[in-house]
């Protein structure tokens, strides 16, 4: 099929890659054991006696023997928040010596809550974005239309843009979450993609934050954003590091193995109480490794929507 490039100049380089991702998950859902989920993404419902017939789809009528009417954009199922973490440890891995890009963890997130984005788009539900880092440095409450989306892909562009240098943003989960959950007025699926770095040593308040999305009735999932080879297992070659806070810019020179016990045990530390927190407050947890694709957040927001509809 030729391509219509004037069609093509009203999508954004992010929305097209979200178009096809999406477009290969659900090819992918049909050829799988989740084949029964609503993946379909109907433009319609299902005509009720008595509502006004200008809105049915006559040609779908002829095609199904059933009567179904064109669904509209403020005729929405579900609102859904997403959070993306923009502190500068989201910007880890770094490219190394000659390469020009690498996939971090901002990119993969900014993907990822764009691919999802599509999809609300074609179930016709109510998307918004909220981005923080030191402080909430964006925050759209959900909306439905095509105008809002466009904005969305816009805002989310924005954090692909290369960070300075000399610019250190440190991470305030605590804040932000606190804000984010006082600004959503309806009850909302909440997404928040972090790695969950938060530059207070105050755990406590930190879970205190992600509870108190749950206590305004909010639905929530974390999606803890890794990179799993180089911050969960520690993987790399035993010879000199100079590794540096990406936060603060602090840096220690050292040899790996000299520390890896020790920071294993940190971090698989920090890890399980997180998941423990989570599976108390009724937040789902899951582990989203920067080099395994999407289909690791996209079926379990799939799988969420399903469970609250």
């Amino acid at each position: 099929m030729a391509l219509n490039h004037q069609e093509l100049q009203q999508f954004s380089h992010l929305e097209l890659l979200a178009r096809q991702v999406v477009e290969g998950f659900i090819t992918g859902l049909h050829k799988s054991p989740f084949h029964g989920f609503s993946v379909e993404f109907a433009e319609h419902r299902l005509y009720n006696n008595g509502e006004p017939t200008k809105h049915i789809d006559w040609k779908l009528y002829g095609r199904t023997d059933k009567m179904f009417v064109k669904r509209y954009e403020e005729e929405t199922n579900l609102r859904c928040q997403l959070v993306i973490d923009h502190s500068s440890s989201m910007f880890f891995p770094l490219p190394e010596k000659g390469q020009k890009e690498v996939l971090n963890k901002i990119t993969f997130s900014v993907q990822c809550a764009a691919a999802l984005a599509e999809l609300l788009r074609m179930q016709r539900d109510a998307v918004g974005l909220s981005v923080f880092g030191e402080q909430v440095e964006v925050h759209t409450p959900a909306r439905s239309s095509n105008m809002h989306h466009k904005l969305l892909f816009s805002e989310m562009e924005k954090l692909l843009l290369p960070q300075e240098k000399d610019h250190k943003t440190k991470t305030n989960v605590i804040d932000a979450l606190h804000q984010i959950a006082e600004s959503i007025h309806k009850r909302s699926l909440v997404i928040i993609f972090s790695d969950m770095f938060e530059s207070s040593s105050d755990a406590d308040e930190l879970f205190s934050a992600l509870q108190h999305l749950r206590h305004n009735r909010h639905e929530v999932i974390l999606f803890h954003v890794t990179d799993k080879r180089h911050e969960m297992d520690f993987d790399y070659e035993n010879r000199p590091y100079t590794f540096v806070d990406m936060e603060t810019g602090e840096e220690v020179k050292v040899q790996p193995n000299e520390i890896k016990a020790t920071y294993l045990n940190s971090i698989n530390d920090f890890k399980q109480e997180l998941k423990l927190r989570c599976g108390q407050y009724r937040i789902d947890f899951v582990e989203a490794d920067i080099n395994e694709g999407f289909k690791q957040v996209l079926l379990p927001y799939l799988m969420k929507r399903t469970r609250m509809l």
